[in-house]
């Protein structure tokens, strides 16, 4: 188990599958554990959309307990983030309203419409009146 250093970067062999994680055999000697929150980004409802028994996978070592000979591994440590699509769409649609919303008159724009027409027929009042 010392020659796997917090940290390291190792390939592994899915050899189980339970609703909390996914056993990972380092070698022949040394099986480690990802939890469930350590398979990828996001949330994983359903482990086996992710794995499969017997896949080979990238892991980094979090932790190593060689008192009670556990490690545990991360899946998602391994990969770079991904830009989630939905919060890119998201931005857009608000960037996207907010140029819409300037465009159309509202508030105070219709007052501003409305003044000359005002000054218009003030005038022409002051003229009937004289």
């Amino acid at each position: 188990m010392a020659k796997f250093a917090v940290g390291s970067i190792v390939k592994g062999k899915v050899t189980g599958i339970q609703p909390y994680g996914v056993f990972v055999a380092l070698d022949e000697d040394t099986q480690g554990l990802v939890h469930i929150s350590e398979i990828a980004h996001g949330f994983v409802k359903d482990i086996n959309e992710h794995v499969r028994v017997g896949d080979e996978v990238t892991v980094k070592v979090l932790s190593v307990d060689e008192e009670s000979k556990r490690i545990s591994l991360s899946i998602k440590a391994t990969e770079s983030q991904p830009v989630k699509q939905a919060l890119v769409e998201k931005k857009v649609k608000r960037q996207a309203k907010i140029k819409t919303s300037a465009e159309e008159p509202r508030g105070f724009n219709t007052l501003k419409e409305k003044l000359q027409e005002w000054i218009e027929q003030s005038k022409r009042e002051d003229l009937l009146n004289k």
